[in-house]
């Protein structure tokens, strides 16, 4: 591994809070191999440090002390404030708000490669797909947003190389690579998502609703044309994170935290039938799009209606290939748990259900995974856990699996 700066040391070495966290867990005892497919990483200060060209490091981003005694990132003439993004695994309960504030508010598994497999290791994770965070804006639009396009396209180079050389490279069973592109560019998007297919890249993360961010819509097909293209040529999986294009519409005066939480999956349910009905799924039948922390409750419903507007309104017609048959091939649905709606799993196609632990986020299960799905889906018989809770993701995302596969039959 390269070696860290005293800086990078310094804020990995920091001895954790005992008033703000809870001890280390024991190690969980493995029954289910789990690959989960939705997780985060924070960016720590050196990122664009190191991996921006030297003639752009002192225009990157940058980490700055507010007068309050935040850490945030400065960047293109404003501030993110959200270093954490709720990175809140491991802390005490009580000790919990929205937002971590500083990075010693958080366990270094959220911002350290080496950390973070300690902390898959302790709860039972064979392996896992980390979205950005705040800097990117979940799926790299801020960069996409930047007044100076050299510097923005170099951004998103930058926090790729940072994501290949130091959580990749060094576990390449361990981590699934996970980049963003350069959306305001089809071209250059193209050519860095077949920059990355050639390294060992497996997906790309693009905002849910690109039209909500101020990008191109999906119909807008001189834009998007090239960028899907690269992905399908690249077998590269489009991983689209809830609120990656912002949250629900929430009303004045109404508890937006709890609302815009609860609404997650009418989130991804907008999301997921625009990206179907773009054709591109259908156009494209070997495209890949996975639906990430939306949970799947809301899938057998819009395959219902798919269903109904084909065969009784005819507001569906005019595909070749019924609408439901494009999203039960083209799409796959991940899943915290899903007590209730996991029954739907048939309707859905089990080789269909992803898993996620959502580690570092308030959602998350780390580092009770294990006895999660122990709980809520004991009852499922065994070759339908091991397709769930890994073997789906793997042959996904196209990512090894150890030589033993749990539970056994």
């Amino acid at each position: 591994m390269t070696p860290r700066t005293e800086k990078e040391l310094h804020v990995s070495a920091t001895p954790l809070d005992p008033a703000l966290f809870l001890p280390d867990p024991i190690a969980r005892d493995v029954r289910y191999t789990i690959i989960s497919v939705d997780d985060h990483v924070v960016e720590p200060p050196h990122v664009f440090e190191r991996y921006l060209p030297k003639a752009l490091r002192e225009r990157g981003p940058r980490i700055v002390e507010t007068p309050e005694g935040h850490e945030v990132w400065a960047f293109d003439g404003g501030y993110h404030t959200q270093v954490g993004m709720n990175a809140v695994a491991g802390r005490r309960p009580e000790t919990v708000k929205l937002e971590p504030f500083r990075f010693e508010q958080m366990r270094p598994g959220c911002y350290d490669a080496e950390a973070r497999i300690r902390d898959m290791d302790l709860g039972g994770i064979w392996a896992q797909l980390n979205f950005p965070s705040s800097i990117t804006g979940f799926c790299g639009r801020h960069f996409a947003a930047a007044k100076d396009r050299e510097l923005g396209h170099a951004c998103v180079k930058a926090w790729n190389d940072w994501i290949y050389e130091e959580w990749f490279k060094p576990f390449p069973e361990r981590v699934i690579p996970n980049a963003i592109t350069y959306l305001t560019d089809p071209e250059l998007a193209a050519a860095e998502i077949r920059r990355n297919a050639e390294r060992g890249f497996t997906s790309v993360t693009f905002p849910e609703r690109p039209h909500a961010v101020g990008m191109p819509n999906l119909w807008d097909r001189k834009h998007w044309d090239p960028i899907l293209q690269a992905c399908v040529d690249t077998d590269t999986v489009i991983s689209l994170h809830v609120g990656s294009s912002g949250m629900y519409p929430v009303p004045e005066g109404a508890p937006s935290l709890q609302l815009g939480a609860t609404m997650f999956g009418q989130l991804s349910l907008a999301a997921c039938a625009e990206w179907l009905w773009s054709e591109y799924p259908l156009r494209h039948p070997k495209l890949k799009i996975a639906m990430s922390e939306g949970g799947i409750g809301w899938v057998a419903m819009l395959l219902d209606r798919l269903d109904n507007i084909i065969d009784r309104s005819g507001y569906g017609l005019g595909w070749p290939v019924r609408p439901a048959d494009v999203l039960k091939r083209n799409f796959w649905f991940c899943t915290l748990d899903d007590p209730s709606t996991i029954e739907t799993r048939h309707r859905i196609g089990v080789d269909h259900v992803l898993y996620e632990t959502d580690y570092p986020h308030g959602d998350g299960t780390w580092p009770d995974s294990q006895e999660v799905i122990a709980k809520f889906w004991g009852h499922i018989p065994n070759r339908e856990i091991r397709m769930m809770c890994s073997e789906n993701a793997a042959r996904l995302f196209r990512h090894p699996l150890p030589k033993v596969v749990l539970p056994r039959d």
